[in-house]
């Protein structure tokens, strides 16, 4: 049987002298398929078959075996980040952080807000602004999403004076002891964040001290609650302090 599904090449292993088995996110789940001789070099699959590549995957479906790929219509090669180690490094940590949301939540909304943040980090925005945007809203696939409409200790929604990511959320006066104090701005756009649809972002105007407290409250946020642990994730990190 044959059928068409959309989605995104996440890895791929060589198989034999000139075939490779490639890993799909899909709006379903993950799926292996098995590309024949893509690896020759005038094999259509050679370019197709490709991490980060985005399209409508022709195969031939067998339900308890690998399924073959017959041919890619290509959707979006995302070229201008392929052009760029920061957004390739950037890529790479969304598709595996949506691998691992897919796993454990199997909602479409996993899938279809992966292709609109790696849209909009081809488009040129800021692939942390955008990968934070992403962070947070799967969050709530992955069941632990932070308190960020009053505060997370006692409830109250007046005098909001921190957000802190070992406290799961917002922090208000009467509560603060040693958290750190972040900017006001933080604070409400932690919200926005939450709340903006990515696919309509049209404009990203965000200080670098904004960006970074917002990018430690996640990181702390990610560390505590989710419980998932990233290769690519150390390696962001480590490019973040450069």
């Amino acid at each position: 049987m044959i059928k068409e599904i959309e989605g995104i090449v996440i890895s791929e292993q060589d198989y034999k002298e000139s075939s490779k088995i490639i890993k799909v996110i899909t709006k379903e789940g993950i799926i292996s398929l098995i590309a024949k001789g893509s690896r020759k070099l005038k094999s259509d699959l050679r370019i197709t078959t490709t991490k980060l590549t985005y399209g409508l995957f022709n195969i031939y479906y067998k339900k308890d075996n690998l399924s073959t790929l017959k041919e890619v219509d290509i959707i979006n090669n995302f070229k201008n980040i392929k052009k760029d180690i920061n957004k390739i490094s950037y890529a790479s940590y969304l598709l595996e952080l949506a691998s691992q949301v897919i796993k454990q939540n199997n909602n479409k909304e996993i899938f279809e807000l992966l292709v609109s943040s790696l849209n909009k980090i081809d488009e040129g925005f800021d692939p942390l602004v955008i990968t934070n945007i992403l962070e947070l809203k799967y969050l709530d696939f992955l069941g632990v999403m932070p308190i960020i409409d009053e505060c997370s200790l006692c409830g109250s929604k007046q005098s909001i004076a921190t957000i802190s990511g070992r406290n799961g959320g917002y922090i208000c006066n009467n509560c603060l002891t040693n958290e750190k104090i972040v900017d006001e701005k933080t604070i409400k756009l932690i919200r926005m964040f939450y709340y903006v649809e990515i696919s309509k972002i049209s404009k990203l105007e965000i200080s670098d001290k904004i960006k970074n407290e917002i990018n430690d409250f996640l990181d702390e946020y990610y560390d505590k609650y989710t419980g998932l642990y990233l290769k690519t994730k150390t390696f962001l990190k480590n490019l973040h302090k450069l």
